[in-house]
């Protein structure tokens, strides 16, 4: 889930701000300079949860996936091309979409 503290921060990383009740209209700014439109805010926020949306695989993957250690020790003992049928397991069963 993608807060709204998160688009803020994602438009300008170091500013001063509370969030309430996760609510748009319950924003406290440190310094009135700093403010942020709730059109631009809300608008990061639809790009931030597409990103995140569209990454699942990768998170669905790095789940799945064996520990680095485990995947250099099948490198070492078994070679490159079995560590590749490997990995193909998981990545055929979570591909990009």
């Amino acid at each position: 889930m993608i807060y709204i503290i998160d688009a803020i921060l994602a438009i300008k990383p170091n500013i001063g701000v509370t969030v309430k009740n996760e609510d748009i209209d319950n924003i406290v700014w440190d310094d009135a300079n700093d403010i942020i439109s709730k059109e631009d805010i809300l608008a990061k926020k639809t790009e931030l949860e597409t990103a995140y949306d569209n990454n699942k695989y990768q998170r669905d993957r790095a789940v799945e996936y064996p520990s680095v250690k485990d995947q250099l020790d099948k490198i070492y003992h078994e070679g490159i091309d079995e560590w590749k049928k490997l990995i193909k397991v998981t990545k055929d069963k979570y591909p990009k979409e």
